[in-house]
């Protein structure tokens, strides 16, 4: 007994030593710490953008602006313990960013707070100019500011602290030191709740593998007060359930078994001459017939901003997308069980798209003929940090046609036309605990851009007793999900973004229209017997552009601008076109569906309102669902011929297979937004085609 008492304070010494020593690590420095990444990834960081100056009205606060408004917030919470859980420019009025002109003065430079201390949210604005705090507010509606990174890091080590998880750590036979516990959302499911900001650890051992998604202890999850760091409560409900097996699940390939697929010829697209791009002043992008405004942000991860294309026909650049990010992602699984039922996630509100956007791969990540762009966030106590290579910006061509006819020789003569399909693509790759999120704004020469979401990552799972579905009674026995292997189980679970689009198309003041498709009947004055017509409907308030799709009632959606018209008269206007989606099959008064409402449609179109920006409710976190764009939308104000905001959810729904063990493979959707007689012809018209003599030959590198 005095052995065993001896090896537990020895694990426990040595996990509050690894707690001091890693939180250590992984805080941020000033101005370039971004150590501070949760599993504390390593990077080569190259630029400390401590000389950085702001060139336009969007572009984000810069080292020294953060490091002005720092000072200003210390100042304001003053003998206070206070966390800074979001640090970012509070954007100028649209109508003034709209009349700005390079080489004009800048607006003045405001940055917006969301604070905490003493157990409340506050809302400060700090002008980063004269670093003075000019306005703040304790927010009163539900919920709470997304968690720090410092708060992740800090808390993943609390249950270490506490006896009673040891003791239940210790009789599983998993040794201290060999556990990593993870801090997940504990969503809102009553009153109950109210009044303490928790999460909920979820623990696996880490031995003999780097993939321990795959080796949970199952079913102990503590309950802790991120504020105090203290445990609330232990859920053990998995004592006789044992830990998967780690053989088999490791994903590094210096320590995978078998054979190696690789190619006998590495396959890459080369750019000698340099890429056809140029980012002007950090921030702004200019490509083909494109120009707009791209920046990071903590929360959305990558912000479009001021998205214009040239008319090919008139050479004048064509306001498109006043502002486009993902405002939103719900991650709900379908186990009801109590280690399982709160895992309802909202990844951006929650722990922030942009925060867990760590540095991307070259050559993987992206294409050799890539550019990197940084991003200056801030660290909990609100000085700046430098997350690096965060955005990539690249040219795609896959060899795939914008557009090809070949016409017979009837006419005596053989024509062969073709023209390449190049593309420019802004991606992030966020790393949400087990999932990764690529996200591609992908921008075409025709006028058309593609959004599009790729899930991959490792899927979180489930341990079981069963080890063979011969196993299993199905009377007895719910398991939620798919038998992957050995004692694991994947969990369905569905994965829902939401899109916040707004569309200046040729101005401000835009129009939605429905573009119903309806069967029609001849009524016997055609051999013909039905077809397919077109009614137009214009929404006038914002239930009327409340859509569900249907495969079986279909539409178009338009955004026009009834203001301008083209040259045979029709309105100028781009519409939205869904690729693969899906909706959500909760209850419309459950509590997770309440929080996420967005998913309730998978189109919406809202006044434009500064402060509606997040599906989801500014402070997400434990939220009741009261401030969401469900809420919004209900008030149903006038949106013809106004200043709109489309809103799009993109879904997935994730029946896990064998196939998705151990590692996921990438699962990829998204929308277009598709020029609708924007252009007086297709602008493909006036892109050149590849001629061999004009393409550069590429030579491989003489070896070493």
């Amino acid at each position: 007994m005095e052995g065993n008492s001896f090896l537990r304070r020895l694990f426990l010494i040595s996990a509050v030593a690894s707690i001091v020593l890693l939180t250590l690590i992984a805080l941020p420095t000033k101005p370039n710490p971004a150590k501070n990444q949760l599993l504390r990834h390593p990077a080569t960081f190259k630029n400390d953008h401590v000389g950085d100056i702001p060139h336009h009205p969007l572009d984000p606060l810069t080292v020294q602006e953060m490091t002005r408004a720092h000072k200003a917030i210390k100042a304001f919470f003053a003998g206070k313990v206070y966390g800074v859980h979001s640090l970012v420019l509070e954007e100028p009025d649209k109508e003034v960013v709209r009349r700005w002109r390079k080489g004009e003065p800048l607006p003045r430079r405001k940055a917006s707070v969301i604070g905490r201390a003493a157990r409340k949210n506050y809302i400060l604005t700090v002008d980063v100019e004269s670093g003075e705090v000019t306005q703040h507010e304790a927010a009163h509606i539900s919920g709470y500011p997304m968690l720090t990174l410092e708060e992740m890091g800090s808390v993943m080590y609390a249950p270490f602290s506490n006896a009673d998880f040891n003791r239940t750590i210790l009789a599983r036979g998993v040794d201290l030191a060999d556990v990593a516990c993870l801090p997940f959302s504990p969503g809102w499911f009553g009153k109950a709740e109210d009044g303490r900001r928790l999460v909920k650890l979820e623990c696996f051992t880490i031995k003999d593998t780097a993939n321990f998604y795959m080796r949970p202890i199952e079913g102990v999850i503590v309950v802790t007060d991120v504020d105090t760091n203290q445990v609330v409560e232990i859920v053990e409900k998995g004592k006789h359930i044992p830990i998967p097996k780690a053989e088999g699940t490791d994903y590094r390939l210096d320590v995978a078994n078998g054979p190696v697929i690789k190619l006998k010829s590495p396959v890459s697209m080369e750019q000698p001459n340099g890429p056809n791009f140029v980012i002007e002043d950090e921030h702004l992008v200019k490509w083909a017939n494109w120009e707009f405004h791209l920046k990071p942000d903590p929360r959305a991860g990558v912000v479009i901003s001021q998205a214009r294309a040239r008319d090919p026909e008139t050479g004048v650049l064509r306001d498109v997308l006043y502002q486009g990010f993902s405002s939103e992602l719900f991650v709900p699984y379908m186990d009801p069980e109590e280690a399982w039922y709160f895992k309802t996630y909202m990844d951006a509100g929650e722990y922030g798209f942009g925060l867990q956007a760590l540095a991307l791969e070259p050559l993987n990540d992206c294409p050799r003929n890539a550019k990197y762009m940084d991003a200056v966030f801030a660290a909990s106590d609100g000085t700046p940090y430098v997350r690096s290579n965060m955005i990539c910006l690249f040219e795609r061509y896959a060899g795939d046609a914008a557009w090809r006819h070949t016409e017979n020789p009837n006419t005596g003569e053989l024509i062969r036309e073709a023209r390449p399909k190049i593309s420019l693509v802004a991606r992030m790759v966020a790393s949400l605990a087990n999932y990764d999120y690529v996200v591609d704004w992908e921008f075409h020469a025709d006028g058309l851009i593609n959004v599009k979401v790729s899930l991959t990552g490792i899927v979180i799972v489930k341990g079981t007793n069963y080890a063979n579905m011969n196993q299993v009674n199905e009377d007895e026995a719910e398991l939620y999900g798919t038998l992957l292997s050995d004692n694991i189980v994947g969990v369905v679970h569905d994965h829902y973004i939401n899109f916040y689009l707004d569309m200046d198309v040729d101005g401000s003041d835009n129009s939605f229209v429905n573009v119903h498709l309806q069967r029609a009947y001849t009524n016997g004055i055609s051999p013909r017997k039905s077809f397919m017509k077109v009614n137009k409907t214009v929404a006038k308030t914002e239930k009327d552009a409340q859509i569900k799709l249907k495969l079986t009632d279909p539409s178009e959606f338009h955004v026009i601008n009834p203001n301008k018209k083209s040259r045979v008269g029709n309105p100028t206007g781009y519409k939205v076109v869904p690729a693969g989606t899906a909706a959500s099959l909760l209850d419309p008064e459950d509590a997770p569906q309440m929080r996420n409402a967005f998913t309730n449609n998978q189109i919406w179109v809202t006044p434009y309102n500064k402060s509606e920006r997040w599906s989801g409710g500014l402070f997400a976190y434990q939220s009741h669902g009261e401030d969401t764009l469900q809420v919004w939308s209900d008030r149903d104000r006038p949106i013809e011929n106004k200043d709109i905001v489309l809103w799009y959810t993109l879904g997935f729904h994730h029946v896990p297979c064998q196939e998705d063990y151990p590692i996921m493979p990438t699962v990829s959707s998204g929308f277009d937004l598709k020029p609708v007689n924007f252009f007086s012809r297709n602008p493909v018209l006036r892109i050149a085609p590849y001629v061999e003599s004009e393409l550069p030959v590429c030579k491989a590198a003489a070896s070493a």
